[in-house]
């Protein structure tokens, strides 16, 4: 057999990096440092104090604190060139060199040049780390301080003070001014696309006064800038080849702004200044008679033109014009294109015809940037919904349902409100409870869980009829009442309340409400429909999910734990007593004479019983309790961080309890009592099959003895040893 043949070992990173290169490179990089630190020592030691007594050594410090500062400097040239992120190492050694070089100048050359480290403070505070400003901050204080002490304390406290509220009130100066240009930038910024959601509005881009304007999305304002500017250059150019075509005065498209009540100049090309920039009223002069009329008007007069308004006050004088309407293909007027001359040189019926083309190309252009923006808009739409439809179907739990309902909603539509409701039979009665909401309202997330009757409502009528309510607008309703008389939500404009509806069972309702008025179109109203059946489906799976878990965990006649999660469970809390050492009680308990109860009264009576006792344990405990069903009429309790004493005490408690109560049979009153045992971690053992053991032992030493008590382990045992 041919033996393997081994393969040669990779040399490992730790051998490759301890090169003579390598080696180089790092001591090369500790040189700023050495630099910084030979100079303060040199310093401390009385040296530099002046040109005459400078020596050898000195000077090859010297040289090494320049080369120090220029591979710092170096460095920090070449990171800011690659666009590499300066680490405070970097930091450090140029400013630390750069300092040290400053006060060997100052030792040199005496008190006289020490402002150069104030200067030299404040360019470092202003431009590096504020965490490398304070390092160097306090580098300064420790070189001035081996300079002056200890002879001049004055002196060098004067210093330190001066030096700290130097570079502070420098840095504090220098960052308001920063802040200051940032919030100008923001503000100008804010100002541009303000101008352009202006201008969006103008152009039909977006409708005025509803959710398309959203300028907080950073999506929908590069769309706006990108669909104004495309809008803006086809504008210009067509303005363009009519005034070299024309040969006008000025050539200017009027646009009506979003109101319908004004216009302004969307762009013009003009040999004059005083073409009118500002808003101006749409129906006087020349411009109402054309809008008011949708047809082309020329005019010439040797004396000037009246009705003029497209100038400012002090304008030329017009003597010759023709503006045509930009119409829309429904016949809609969205503004006026005029061309003018200031000599009698009056326009044809051509030049008419070639206006008239130039708005033709001018609305395209804006027709084609408003389909665009139609067919962005219902992608993202469509984006949302479905979106929203699959975080619907990922949802589980009631709570997560609850909450991806309102998400999704909130994802297709623009609301300022919306709830989901759960309607449910008690007693043979409806009642509805507000299970998750979100929005601003009059009583804010109180209305959380709240429940209501069966009434006259919104939500209880929806539910009732099974179809979406109101039917018509907000404004119309004599009064709004969505829930009941007593919970109010003001100052919604529009409101829409779907059925969630599964198969023939209406779940609860789905309540969407904006401030705005006419706040859904169709579309989103069929979103929210679709929504609301998704969410009932999904609000059945995890009603279904919760009731299989529940039946998989808990006693089908007792609604306590079953006996296989109380398995579960006691592992889980013996696990922590061990882990943190605590204690744990566990309690066995069975019904006396149960037998007899079942042959005397029936197994009917028997279950009455179990359900009481079973009613009582629950009641008895505390909430951090485990309280599970054993098996027949056996029932135990985990208790955890309770001694064996605080666990007598309350089985104590619920023996007494059960065997004051009186249960009301065909047959007459019944009354039971209940044999317990206890047992406690780790003092009667540390496994919880130990425990159980014990605890039973103890509860059949009850049953032997007289029934009716609880016994622990140190009874048990007491009596054994006695």
């Amino acid at each position: 057999m041919t033996p393997a043949t081994s393969l040669p070992r990779a040399k490992s990173p730790r051998a490759v990096a301890f090169t003579p290169a390598r080696w180089a490179q790092s001591v090369v990089r500790l040189l700023p440092a050495v630099a910084v630190l030979s100079t303060f020592a040199f310093l401390a030691r009385g040296r530099f104090r002046a040109l005459s007594s400078l020596e050898w050594a000195d000077g090859g410090v010297v040289l090494v604190l320049v080369l120090g500062l220029a591979m710092a400097t170096a460095r920090r040239v070449r990171r800011s060139m690659l666009h590499v992120p300066v680490s405070l190492r970097d930091e450090l050694e140029l400013g630390g060199t750069s300092l040290a070089v400053a006060f060997v100048v100052v030792g040199l050359s005496g008190e006289v040049l020490f402002p150069v480290v104030y200067l030299l403070m404040a360019f470092l505070v202003s431009f590096l780390s504020r965490t490398a400003g304070a390092t160097l901050l306090g580098m300064a204080v420790l070189f001035d301080a081996v300079l002056t002490l200890p002879d001049r304390w004055g002196t060098f406290l004067a210093r330190l003070v001066f030096v700290a509220l130097f570079a502070a009130l420098y840095h504090l100066v220098l960052s308001a001014r920063l802040a200051a240009a940032r919030t100008a930038e923001a503000d100008a910024v804010k100002k541009r696309l303000e101008e352009v959601e202006e201008r969006a509005r103008t152009f039909r881009l977006v409708s005025s006064g509803t959710h398309d304007s959203m300028p907080g999305v950073k999506d929908h304002e590069k769309w706006l800038l990108a669909s104004v500017k495309e809008i803006e250059g086809a504008t210009g150019s067509a303005l363009e080849v009519a005034e070299v075509a024309l040969k006008a005065h000025t050539v200017g498209a009027f646009l009506l702004a979003s109101d319908d009540r004004s216009l302004k100049l969307h762009d013009c090309r003009s040999a004059s200044e005083h073409v009118q920039r500002e808003r101006f009223a749409a129906g006087e002069g020349i411009f109402g008679a054309l809008l008011k009329r949708g047809v082309p008007v020329r005019m010439n007069g040797q004396g000037g033109l009246k009705g003029v308004t497209h100038y400012e006050p002090g304008g030329p004088t017009v003597r010759a014009l023709v503006a045509v309407p930009i119409l829309e293909g429904t016949g809609l007027v969205r503004g006026v294109l005029v061309a003018d001359r200031i000599e009698n040189h009056p326009f044809t019926e051509e030049d008419e015809k070639l206006l008239s083309t130039i708005a033709g190309e001018v609305l395209r252009a804006i027709e084609v940037e408003r389909v665009m923006g139609y067919i962005r808009r219902s992608r993202d739409e469509k984006d949302r919904f479905f979106r929203a439809i699959e975080e619907l179907n990922r949802a589980g739990q009631p709570e997560q349902v609850f909450l991806a309902v309102l998400e999704s909603a909130r994802q297709v539509a623009q609301l300022d409100f919306c709830a989901v409701t759960l309607v449910n039979e008690v007693n043979g009665a409806r009642q509805h409870r507000i299970v998750r909401m979100s929005g601003v309202t009059s009583a804010g997330r109180a209305l959380e869980g709240q429940s209501f009757p069966d009434n006259n409502g919104l939500v209880a009528n929806v539910v009732r009829y099974g179809a979406p309510l109101p039917g018509r607008d907000v404004g119309a309703m004599d009064r709004q009442i969505i829930f009941d008389d007593d919970t109010q939500i003001r100052g919604l404009q529009s409101l829409k309340i779907f059925p969630l509806v599964a198969g023939n069972r209406i779940l609860g309702t789905l309540v969407s409400g904006s401030r705005k008025k006419a706040a859904f179109d169709d579309d989103e109203l069929r979103m929210l429909e679709v929504i609301a059946i998704q969410a009932a489906q999904a609000v059945l799976r995890a009603q279904l999910f919760e009731q299989m878990e529940r039946m998989a965990t808990t006693d089908g006649l007792t609604g306590l734990l079953n006996h296989r999660t109380f398995q579960t469970r006691f592992d889980e809390a013996m696990a922590t007593a061990k882990r943190y050492g605590r204690k744990v009680s566990v309690v066995l308990t069975d019904v006396d004479h149960f037998k007899s109860v079942n042959d005397t009264y029936g197994h009917p009576t028997g279950d009455q019983v179990l359900k009481g006792v079973a009613r009582i344990l629950k009641e008895t405990a505390r909430d951090t309790d485990v309280v599970a069903r054993y098996g027949g009429e056996e029932f135990c309790l985990v208790m955890p961080e309770t001694d064996m004493k605080g666990a007598h005490v309350i089985a104590e408690r619920i023996r007494d309890r059960v065997m004051k109560e009186v249960f009301q049979t065909e047959q007459g009153p019944l009354k039971v009592t209940l044999s317990l045992g206890v047992a406690t971690f780790p003092e009667h053992g540390d496994q919880k099959q130990t425990l159980i053991d014990l605890a039973d032992q103890c509860l059949y030493f009850a049953k032997r003895h007289g029934r009716n008590q609880s016994v622990t382990v140190d009874k048990l045992q007491s009596q054994k040893t006695g």
